[in-house]
């Protein structure tokens, strides 16, 4: 029981690890086609703040939260 639960844990933790290293390939490719910053939902800014706390973030505060246009 115990080494099946400790790899579900490692396995786990390589996916989430996984997706984090994809989040942030997209932010360099958009630092690179300049939409770095943009909100990919409303097309505006991404707060300075939110993109040094959330490099791969893709979305701005607005529309992460569901409020955006």
């Amino acid at each position: 029981g115990t080494t099946a639960y400790e790899r579900a844990q490692v396995i786990s933790l390589a996916e989430a690890a996984r997706r984090r290293l994809d989040d942030l390939d997209r932010a360099l490719a958009a630092v690179e086609d300049e939409h770095f910053g943009s909100c990919e939902r409303c097309g505006g800014p991404i707060g300075l703040a939110r993109l040094e706390a959330l490099p791969a973030t893709r979305r701005c505060v607005a529309c992460a939260a569901g409020h955006g246009s």
